[in-house]
């Protein structure tokens, strides 16, 4: 099915040893100590102090940020690969050494940075690369950085290079040139990918502003690289503000996973106040407020059933959803539910809603299931009705086909007996009454065939129907119909029994002096409504055939009405959804 075992008794992954986060540690003051002395020794370098602190800013934001995050969600590899790109932003800082094998390094790993930067936004928040566009283009990316070593073979940067084996300056600028051609507009797809993550998802605030900064990072990143190409001359401040953006996104991460925590913290408070046995809806909109997710669901499990169902009773079937994420809440060792959310939740969030909702899922479990049971007898009656119809036209149908041409075929011979007989008066006016018995039992037999199944809807159409009970009415009827065309047969039926019914009653119990049937269509509801000025004071429950009609209007899933003050005549409303 595809569900993810989220419920509290899932261990989560195993963290970082102590020795892993000591070295990691380490590492990080070597880093900081290395750029710090390579600022004050590189000859030429203008302010070093402060470039010094620009390198460590971006370097150590990166490993700090990223050991937290291996340490508070081990399962994700968002975590470690952080810690690579801080460390793998050292590269790049390597041509300030005076020695020239670290500085050929500096220049073979120069823009190995901004790919391992664009590796982690795109693999934002589980460390994995979802999609498959993203994996080509943070591989496209990797082979664009290694065109350093071919711009090195041939020469580039002269003396200093050791693995130049010839000069041919020429090449070296031409793949040059390549290479911020293809990195630069790779960052900026690497952009509009992540334009498109920040809005494919429901984030939190905190996460939203992290894409934010991921944005700007990489955004800023892809300037650098075009204006690299096209040989624009970019300010000291607009290369400040990129390492600053590149060294921001990392902080707001971690003052996103502090949010995170406080989330966590509150997330009791969110969902106990709903008290011991919130409905399936309240507890839903709790864990949609708790997780920050406006799309989050939860479908509960019907033992009865043997299936999932929605806040509705309606059944769900969870492997179809396979673009939601899908996270099971167990309790007592069974799963009673399926939290269905956007991927990019929170883990730890996600585990803390899940444990919380557990605790109080059994009641909205048992409402669910009583309204699936509902859900199930609306299905049932509107089956019964739909087989009872068709029983009806069967019926209609054998009568049409087998008696009632029977009586045609006699009525059709005494015609012609009646003919043959003209000699024998006698004869004759003793045949006279079988032939009119035979003409009222084919009248009564047409008209029975006519009340089991009204051939006329099927033939004609409700408008024309509903006409032709009007001109056999007890009383005076207008009739003004506006449906708008034909509707599907089962609600023509339905209106056509209303006003059949209505109207019956009106003849045997009204003593109206006329009666209205207005038929019109509101968008996809049919409205009938039947108006007489009778003596009024009829109901439902009374035995008039209006509850089967109720019923039969139920059974679609419209709605029906009646008013009959006594002395104030009867008004039957009918409101019926009629999309096909």
């Amino acid at each position: 099915m595809g569900v993810t075992r989220s419920g509290p008794d899932v261990a989560r992954s195993a963290g970082p040893s102590r020795r892993a986060q000591e070295a990691v540690v380490l590492g990080g003051v070597v880093a900081g100590a290395g750029l710090t002395g390579l600022a004050f020794t590189a000859p030429g370098l203008e302010q070093p102090g402060y470039q010094a602190a620009l390198a460590c800013w971006v370097t150590l934001t990166y490993v700090l940020a990223g050991l937290v995050a291996w340490r508070r969600r081990p399962e994700s590899r968002l975590g470690v690969l952080m810690i690579t790109a801080g460390f793998g932003s050292c590269i790049n800082f390597l041509v300030w050494s005076p020695t020239d094998v670290l500085f050929t390094i500096g220049l073979l790993g120069q823009f190995l940075p901004p790919v391992l930067f664009l590796h982690v936004f795109l693999a934002f928040p589980d460390g994995r690369l979802r999609y498959r566009i993203d994996r080509t283009v943070v591989a496209a990316a990797y082979a664009a950085a290694a065109l350093s070593l071919p711009q090195l073979l041939v020469g580039f940067e002269g003396d200093r290079n050791v693995l130049a084996i010839t000069t041919e300056p020429i090449v070296a600028e031409r793949l040059q040139q390549l290479q911020l051609a293809a990195l630069g507009l790779l960052l900026m797809v690497g952009v509009v990918l992540l334009v498109h993550h920040r809005r494919g998802s429901r984030l939190r605030p905190a996460v939203g502003l992290l894409m934010d900064a991921f944005l700007l990072a990489l955004l800023m990143t892809s300037v650098l690289m075009l204006a690299g190409l096209f040989g624009w001359t970019i300010a000291q401040p607009v290369r400040v503000a990129t390492f600053l953006a590149l060294g921001l996104a990392p902080i707001v991460f971690l003052a996103g996973l502090l949010q995170a925590q406080l989330d966590r913290a509150s997330v009791a408070d969110v969902l106990l106040h709903l008290g011991a046995g919130p409905t399936p809806t309240e507890l839903e909109h709790a864990v949609r407020r708790a997780l920050y997710d406006p799309s989050a669901a939860l479908v509960f499990w019907l033992p009865e059933f043997e299936c999932y169902g929605d806040a509705a009773g309606r059944q769900v079937d969870v492997a179809e959803l396979s673009e939601r994420a899908s996270s099971a809440i167990v309790r007592d060792g069974r799963d009673v539910a399926v939290l269905l959310h956007d991927p990019g939740v929170d883990r730890d969030l996600l585990r803390s809603v899940v444990a919380a909702a557990g605790v109080m899922i059994e009641n909205a479990q048992l409402q669910v299931e009583l309204r699936a049971r509902l859900e199930e007898l609306r299905g049932s009656r509107a089956r019964i009705i739909e087989a009872e119809q068709r029983a009806r036209m069967d019926l209609e149908r054998d009568l049409h086909d087998g008696a009632q041409q029977r009586l045609v075929a006699l009525s059709l011979e005494l015609a012609t007996l009646d003919r043959d007989l003209s000699r024998y008066p006698d004869l004759r006016d003793r045949l006279a009454p079988a032939k009119a018995e035979v003409s009222a039992s084919l009248a009564e037999l047409r008209d029975v065939a006519h009340g089991i199944f009204p051939a006329a809807v099927r033939d004609h159409g409700l408008s024309v129907a509903v006409e032709s009970l009007a001109t056999r009415a007890a009383v005076p009827v207008r009739v003004v119909a506006t449906t708008g065309g034909r509707l599907p047969e089962r609600v023509e039926l339905t209106a056509f029994y209303l006003v059949s019914e209505s109207l019956a009653n009106i003849g045997k119990h009204a003593c109206a002096s006329h009666a209205l049937v207005e038929i019109s269509r509101l968008q996809e509801t049919l409205v009938v409504e039947v108006t007489d000025d009778g003596v009024g004071g009829a109901a439902t429950e009374k035995g008039t055939g209006l509850r089967g009609l109720a019923d039969r209007v139920e059974a679609l899933g419209g709605r029906l009405r009646v008013w009959s003050p006594h002395g104030g005549g009867t008004r039957v409303r009918a409101e019926i959804p009629c999309a096909p």
